[in-house]
């Protein structure tokens, strides 16, 4: 399958990077990461074309994933096209990129470098649960803590680097960049803590991961929800759209 998708070319580099399977069947792919089943964007259908009926993909996907309680099927293009949604939520991302960054001061207060040691990767797990609210369930945990070991283990393989701000010692915001050595290098997991957003945290933690991801890949990528705050950051940044990502999913349902 002749992939389209600037953000699924870029998806599908991160997940066989991480050790997935890729099951390329001609009309869709099979993306199942195995060491995270509750990772829905880590184990989806990828579609050629927008389905025109949706029902026969289900059944695809609940024969190639039958013991998931979820269901995540993205549809490759490059215009936002959803096709037949019936019983699913969509959504469309926004897939931006960069080939320069227009400078930044460097500023000493957030502290800006590497994770690197077992403290810091402690603190990413805690940084991603709290970023998203909620008390976390058993479940959530866990595949959080698979997701940042799995990070940790695309650094420590050399594909890429996470990096965090530390303005008082401790990790309050972080992100990811990963590339294959194709010249193209994907932003993965901005996070920032509740209580340090709107500090300019992520603002430098994109620039400076951006600019060293530059001396090896000619081309960044990040994908952005359109409604969310944080797509302003990044075209503030030098980042620019450039086409729309599909996304169909069911969550878990306590009937399945």
């Amino acid at each position: 399958m002749d992939v389209r998708s600037l953000g699924y070319r870029t998806d599908l580099m991160l997940r066989r990077l991480a050790g997935a399977t890729l099951d390329d069947r001609g009309d869709h792919i099979v993306v199942t990461t195995a060491a995270n089943p509750g990772f829905w964007w880590g184990n989806f259908l990828l579609l050629a074309e927008p389905p025109q009926d949706i029902e026969p993909w289900l059944d695809t996907f609940r024969d190639a994933f039958p013991a998931a309680s979820h269901i995540a099927m993205g549809v490759d293009g490059t215009d936002g096209a959803t096709g037949d949604t019936t019983g699913l939520e969509a959504g469309v991302d926004v897939v931006l990129t960069a080939t320069h960054l227009p400078p930044r001061p460097p500023d000493p207060y957030k502290k800006i470098r590497r994770l690197e040691t077992d403290l810091d990767w402690a603190q990413a797990v805690d940084l991603q649960l709290v970023s998203h609210g909620d008390e976390p369930s058993p479940s959530h945990r866990l595949f959080v803590e698979r997701r940042v070991a799995e990070e940790r283990a695309l650094v420590e393989a050399g594909h890429g680097a996470w990096f965090g701000a530390f303005p008082d010692g401790t990790l309050r915001a972080s992100l990811g960049v990963v590339t294959d050595g194709s010249g193209i290098a994907r932003y993965q997991n901005v996070e920032t803590q509740p209580e340090f957003r709107r500090q300019g945290l992520a603002t430098q933690l994109v620039y400076e991961a951006g600019v060293r991801a530059l001396a090896q890949a000619e081309t960044l990528v990040i994908v952005a929800d359109p409604d969310d705050v944080a797509i302003g950051i990044y075209r503030a940044a030098g980042f620019v759209d450039r086409e729309r990502q599909t996304q169909l999913w069911r969550e878990p349902q306590a009937a399945e």
